[in-house]
């Protein structure tokens, strides 16, 4: 655990910046720590882009912000060759996709073929152009949003691509205290603006970077000790057992069972395993328990499981069924 004392002031950092969103922090970083993408569903404002974009601050890592729409092109995403006359030679421009941290903004907007070139990039960390794939960066994380009151204009993202996200998170609206807090954050953060633009031009200095990033190396060090959290073979039953639940729901309970359409890809129980890790090792402790299953189930399952006409039609929602399982399935 000899990385966490950096990885609890980047926490820290990043939750003096987003304020009232500690869940999104949380998942961001457990995101980070298990290698993975994660889709962010929450109303306009609630500050989705600036978690990740602070997150890059603080992070050795670049960031780039994608808005999605129904004219977006996958070349916009991956980049394309540009001929250039000098050398008689087509030369690939890298695209946005090439960066570390990418914020796919309303990703639900963009249609098929750019969903295509971005499922490639987050399945096979690749782009290919042509008969020609690029790798991507070492650390690559996507971080895309949807916006769940507006739905006119958008295109249900195919399954194979929701699969490849590991976490789907849910936002909701800060609290009076938080909101208080963060309207005290603003206006401060106005009144530096408002000096900085006082000032001529000879009277500024250079902004200097923030001397709080954190290493890639550290990154990368610390899935390692991530990966060698201890799971108990009871707690590695229980996981097992709430993934097996979904496709096999008959085994379980009848009424379950006529809810459930298919359950979960072996993807899913790899992400658990993962993040079940991860949220143990955040708190500072080198096993996982029950709790740390529990807690991540949600996050992993609710854009997994699919549910039939049923559910539908008696207005079940996947947490619904994911609460159903917990309590079926008997915990060690």
């Amino acid at each position: 655990m000899s990385l966490w004392p950096a990885f609890n002031g980047l926490k820290k950092c990043l939750s003096d910046q987003i304020i009232g969103q500690m869940h999104l922090v949380e998942c961001l970083l457990i995101s980070l720590l298990s290698d993975g993408h994660l889709i962010v569903e929450g109303a306009p404002g609630l500050a989705k882009t600036k978690a990740i974009k602070t997150l890059a601050k603080f992070v050795e890592a670049s960031f780039h912000r994608v808005q999605f729409t129904p004219d977006l092109l996958p070349s916009d995403i991956t980049g394309t060759e540009i001929f250039r006359p000098q050398t008689s030679e087509f030369v690939f421009q890298k695209g946005p996709i090439f960066h570390n941290l990418i914020l796919a903004d309303e990703i639900n907007r963009a249609p098929a073929k750019v969903q295509s070139a971005l499922l490639e990039a987050m399945a096979e960390r690749q782009v290919s152009v042509g008969s020609v794939s690029y790798q991507l960066p070492g650390l690559f994380m996507v971080m895309a949003t949807q916006n769940p009151i507006e739905q006119e204009g958008t295109y249900p993202l195919p399954e194979a691509q929701l699969d490849r996200f590991l976490l789907h998170v849910k936002v909701d609206y800060p609290d009076i205290d938080a909101e208080r807090k963060i309207l005290s954050l603003i206006r401060a953060e106005d009144l530096n603006n408002t000096n900085v633009n006082a000032t001529t031009t000879k009277e500024k200095t250079p902004e200097k970077p923030t001397n709080r990033r954190l290493p890639l190396k550290a990154i990368f060090a610390a899935r390692k000790e991530v990966m060698q959290v201890f799971m108990s073979p009871a707690v590695e039953t229980y996981c097992l057992e709430l993934v097996n639940a979904t496709r096999f729901a008959d085994k379980y309970d009848a009424q379950l069972a006529s809810l459930i359409n298919f359950g979960v890809s072996p993807r899913a129980t790899i992400a658990l395993d993962r993040v079940a890790r991860a949220r143990a090792w955040l708190q500072q402790r080198d096993f996982v328990t029950p709790d740390d299953i529990q807690a991540m189930l949600p996050l992993v399952m609710r854009h997994r499981i699919g549910l039939n006409f049923t559910a539908s039609a008696e207005g079940v929602t996947t947490d619904a069924v994911i609460e159903q399982l917990l309590n079926i399935v008997a915990a060690p």
